[in-house]
């Protein structure tokens, strides 16, 4: 199986893909890296980290891989974001005005809600609720398995909320912590950076 980590010019490629290769459930998995349409149509799997800014991310998108990704994606390629790979599925966000997601999903990345005593961007290890339809890849885990690592200042809001995989708790703000629908699986906080919970999520997905 061909797991293809596209870069976007604003990932942490090094870690991600370490952490995909120690969650890979066989010793048939490769985990290469890719920046052209050609590597995109190469791969069973795709997976687009992306850290930063919502403009750049799209610019590193458009530049090479966006119509390659969206044409594997309505193949049924599984694809797996990663924070900036979640937000460019949506159709705009607020942090670059007139700046065209991928628009894959109906909605908006809207700026987390600034409060009394609120860190911004939302920093650090939280606590994820798993929806009860969500994708079978949050499906039954554990408590110890709801823990993961986040940075971000903008998230997700979607239009159709039955998208909504995970959300977690950021002061008054209800995060939309991952989305999932058929093939296309994202979450906004960092599985690589996530210890046990990420591997075990990584592994989850690569065994799809």
């Amino acid at each position: 199986m061909r797991v293809v980590v596209v870069e976007t010019g604003h990932a942490n490629m090094t870690s991600v893909c370490r952490a995909l290769e120690v969650a890979a459930p066989r010793s048939d998995v490769t985990i290469v890296r890719g920046r052209t349409p050609e590597d995109v149509r190469s791969a069973d799997k795709l997976v687009v980290p992306g850290q930063g800014g919502f403009a750049h991310c799209l610019a590193g998108i458009r530049s090479g891989v966006g119509d390659s990704l969206v044409e594997a994606m309505k193949k049924g390629t599984p694809y797996l974001g990663i924070c900036l790979g979640l937000q460019a599925l949506f159709a705009s966000s607020e942090e670059a005005p007139g700046v065209e997601g991928l628009g894959w999903f109906s909605g908006s990345c809207q700026k987390l809600r600034e409060e009394p005593g609120i860190k911004i961007p939302h920093m650090g290890w939280n606590r994820i609720e798993i929806e009860p339809t969500a994708h079978p890849v949050f499906r039954d885990l554990g408590p110890s398995d709801l823990w993961f690592y986040f940075v971000h200042s903008y998230h997700a809001v979607p239009e159709d909320r039955s998208i909504i995989a995970a959300t977690a708790t950021h002061g008054s703000t209800r995060v939309t912590a991952a989305v999932a629908r058929d093939n296309v699986i994202a979450t906004q906080f960092h599985p690589e950076k996530s210890q046990a919970a990420g591997q075990k999520l990584l592994g989850r997905f690569l065994a799809l």
